[in-house]
């Protein structure tokens, strides 16, 4: 069975908003490295629509963009791409596949069939995945900067204290640190 492992951008106060942050060729490189490592993407619909509105674009080379944003583009083209909604059906980006009907069966049913895990990028998603004990790995990438707005991580919703295991942390040169923890036992 593989992990599902919640990465994000976060700044050292906790937001998650997707326009804080450094998004430079080092920050894509690193999350095309972890899109290597896994399986498969879950989303969120809201999360989903802002990638999707703007990432198969430049897959397709419609909008010009670095090498780095280039591939990182193309991996998610090309990866399996789950979405959770209640709202919307139809995903018509390359490999999207709707979640549908019991969401905790289902993630657990994805983890289960996806040997090389399960990446989950979405803060909300992540929340009620997390309550519900399904997170085992956490990737996060801190970036130097208090932003002192915007959404949070977990925006105080989880029920309790996770104590986790930190399997590595790497400073890259652009001042963000990548962290990489485990949930303890």
């Amino acid at each position: 069975m593989g992990r599902l492992t919640f990465s994000i951008n976060v700044t050292l106060d906790g937001c998650i908003n997707h326009r804080e942050g450094i998004a430079d060729g080092e920050t894509h490189a690193h999350f095309t490295r972890l899109l290597d490592e896994s399986g498969a993407m879950l989303w969120g619909r809201t999360t989903y629509e802002m990638m999707e509105s703007y990432w198969p674009a430049v897959a397709s080379g419609d909008v010009e963009a670095p090498e780095a944003m280039r591939e990182w583009a193309l991996k998610l083209d090309a990866i399996p791409k789950y979405v959770v909604s209640t709202t919307r059906s139809d995903y018509p980006w390359t490999n999207s596949h709707h979640v549908a009907g019991d969401v905790r069966s289902a993630v657990q049913e994805l983890k289960e069939r996806t040997p090389d895990g399960v990446l989950v990028g979405s803060g909300n998603l992540a929340t009620a995945l997390d309550r519900w004990d399904l997170i085992d790995e956490y990737r996060f990438l801190v970036h130097p900067m208090i932003a002192g707005h915007g959404p949070t991580l977990y925006q105080g919703l989880l029920r309790g204290t996770r104590r986790l295991d930190l399997i590595s942390s790497e400073p890259l040169s652009n001042g963000t640190i990548s962290v990489h923890y485990r949930r303890a036992d």
